[in-house]
């Protein structure tokens, strides 16, 4: 049996942790530079407000009804994300975690350590709200794909209160004919109205569809999800994860870039993003593409770009950054009212699997960058960072609704008085 934990409304929940006096009030969470609604907890969605919609087209709807809009706090919401994915990983065996509020358990083995998995399940809610103050859903099935169906009807259909373990088949039936086909683990927009044209509307319908025929009509990875939804496990999470071959950072600037310098330390910030995640997963970098350019609705758009070619793979972000100074000439163009950019590292190797050559010797320093790396990891990111990034970014995404980062600033540590 496998088990999917998922977190109500992740991003509302987060800033509701350190603010008890937000619990169940309406709050929304908005996109970089406070651009639209990304996020939307059960009182925002009852008082009408909508996800995916530009905020200033509903400003004054969330200041009538009483709406708390914030900003994307992303610093804290990573950090109370590893805590309750510590947290779940310690009531089974296997954990897979799936997303930022999503994990997997595997139950596989366990009896009679776990005599009763809903006992189990409410266990593990009780544990993330006690120590991490993180309301989540726990559902439970044979297969991966019934492990989703369950916990949307932990979430959605009433009686479950949070807690759906998928026991009998009488149950998963009864399931399957209240979620409708476009909520499957896999069914997208575009496959669930082609499935509403062939009159299959509901999970019941799509699982009663001849496997073969699934597949005919649409793929293996359907013909797979009609089998998981009747019982018979066909999909596995990976045990690692597959390197990216490519590693972007790119972000749309709070205040326009205008001059060669804010547009270098622009640049040179996002290649300290890029490089770390690089080295976090083992590769390092071949070619690398810097670009910039104006908004596409300003009335002469352009944008530039340039490509960066190593003689030495590498990952170090100081050689990286001085590759970045070296091209900018390439990218800057006065007059251009910079609004978004952004480098890739395009060409990505195993750093341990390098053939060096007699007339590229390596001149990164590993010992360097790995101590650089720890150092942000103990103590908050860009602890220490290259001077090239400047100190005042006043072309920073804009946060203006940003809460305290409680949890990764010293300065913004809660204070109790007592």
């Amino acid at each position: 049996m496998f088990a999917l934990v998922d977190a109500n409304s992740f991003y509302c929940s987060c800033e509701q942790v350190f603010r008890p006096d937000w619990r169940g009030k309406p709050v929304v969470v908005l996109s970089n530079n406070d651009g639209m609604v990304v996020a939307a907890n059960r009182q925002a969605k009852e008082a009408g407000i909508p996800k995916f919609v530009p905020y200033f087209q509903i400003r004054d709807l969330c200041q009538k009804k009483g709406v708390i809009a914030l900003s994307s706090n992303y610093e804290l919401y990573a950090d109370l994300s590893a805590k309750m994915m510590q947290i779940i990983g310690r009531f089974a065996p296997e954990q897979y975690v799936y997303s930022i509020d999503e994990s997997f358990l595997s139950f596989a083995r366990c009896y009679p350590a776990i005599t009763c998995l809903k006992t189990q399940a409410q266990a593990i809610r009780r544990a993330v709200w006690k120590e991490a103050r993180l309301p989540v859903c726990v559902g439970i099935g044979s297969t991966l794909t019934l492990a989703k169906i369950a916990n949307h009807a932990a979430k959605k259909i009433s009686g479950y209160a949070g807690v759906c373990v998928i026991e009998s088949e009488p149950q998963r039936l009864a399931i399957l004919q209240q979620m409708p086909v476009g909520e499957v683990w896999g069914i997208g927009r575009r496959l669930s109205a082609k499935l509403t044209l062939m009159g299959i509307t509901t999970a019941a319908q799509l699982a009663a569809m001849p496997p073969g025929l699934a597949r005919k009509q649409f793929s293996i990875e359907i013909e797979r999800t009609v089998r998981e939804l009747n019982g018979q496990m066909c999909k596995q999470w990976d045990e690692a994860r597959a390197d990216k071959q490519q590693i972007f950072s790119t972000r749309s600037v709070g205040e326009r870039i205008t001059d060669i310098d804010a547009l270098q330390q622009a640049l040179c910030k996002h290649v300290g993003i890029a490089a770390a995640k690089a080295r976090q997963q083992g590769s390092s970098c071949k070619s690398m593409l810097v670009f910039a350019s104006n908004s596409p609705h300003d009335e002469r758009p352009v944008s530039y770009k340039a490509v960066v070619q190593f003689p030495c793979p590498t990952a170090s972000t100081a050689e990286i950054t001085a590759a970045v100074s070296r091209v900018l000439p390439q990218v800057f163009r006065l007059g251009v009212r910079y609004y978004k950019i952004g480098v890739g590292l395009i060409e990505l190797m195993p750093t341990k699997h390098i053939q060096y050559d007699l007339f590229h010797a390596p001149t990164e320093n590993p010992a360097l960058m790995q101590t650089f790396d720890k150092l942000n990891q103990r103590y908050g990111s860009d602890c220490i960072f290259m001077a090239a990034q400047g100190i005042e970014h006043k072309w920073a995404m804009r946060r203006d609704k940003l809460t305290p980062q409680y949890t990764t600033k010293w300065m913004n540590l809660p204070k109790v008085q007592c």
